[in-house]
């Protein structure tokens, strides 16, 4: 006899969801994400969809109706439940949106906790509209298959970021004046740990001195070159989940 296929297929369409997900329980999906199940992926009643509620994990669900404003899904089994997330957390200073907006995906990509956006004196920015962020990290999330979703804190300034910073959390501080190869460095504190890293401009002088003198932080290097923000932010998340996160199979 031929195999039954899987269900859900691999191809049906994901995405979080604000509701509390149970088994038997019917959710009603409107607005940009009908829109994305009825227009651009062409659900109908019977197929499958994939969500996530970023506390329960994910689940199956069949599409019970798809209209002109809504789709309704009947959530039928888990799939897994949320996973469990390394103790990383991005301190990342603005940028230019389209940058900013880069790091926001990326990271979530990578798999850090938490995105802590900070205003530094060189910023050319100030703002985050958390919506728009929000949709970034979701759209992300969905495409990496991640069943948890990372937290997004409000933009704060640096000085109050070191002010109110837990001792036993490690900061790491990209510095591009120098400091200790990140490898060494991650290796040494695996966890609970954070990066910072600047805007364009980097941090002036009276800064920079700020951090170094932070019991919690590390200078690091990221090596010979000079690296963009938004290159320092992606490739330093990468050597540290490689190091000391969920790439290195050390427990979490």
């Amino acid at each position: 006899m031929p195999a039954v296929p899987a269900w859900p297929p691999r191809s049906a369409p994901r995405l979080f969801v604000g509701d509390l997900l149970s088994e038997g329980a019917q959710i009603v999906i409107e607005g940009a994400q009908a829109h994305y199940l009825g227009k651009v992926m062409r659900v109908t009643p019977g197929d499958a969809v994939v969500a996530c509620d970023d506390r329960t994990g994910e689940w199956a669900c069949e599409v019970l109706s798809a209209g002109k404003r809504d789709v309704v899904l009947a959530v039928r089994r888990q799939l897994r439940p949320r996973e469990d997330v390394p103790d990383f957390v991005l301190c990342a200073a603005l940028l230019k949106k389209p940058n900013f907006d880069l790091v926001l995906e990326k990271a979530t990509e990578l798999g850090v906790a938490a995105i802590r956006p900070l205003v530094t004196r060189r910023c050319v920015a100030d703002k985050l509209n958390p919506e728009r962020a929000h949709s970034i990290v979701s759209e992300a999330a969905e495409q990496c298959a991640r069943t948890a979703l990372p937290r997004i804190e409000p933009v704060a300034k640096l000085e109050a970021l070191l002010r109110d910073w837990p001792q036993e959390r490690t900061l790491f501080f990209a510095d591009e004046q120098g400091g200790e190869p990140a490898v060494a460095a991650f290796a040494a504190n695996p966890g609970p740990a954070a990066l910072l890293v600047g805007p364009e401009g980097g941090f002036d002088e009276e800064e920079r001195a700020l951090v170094r003198a932070h019991p919690s932080a590390r200078a690091i290097t990221l090596g010979p070159r000079i690296l963009r923000a938004e290159t320092a932010c992606i490739s330093a998340i990468g050597v540290w989940m490689a190091t000391a996160g969920d790439w290195s199979g050390r427990a979490q």
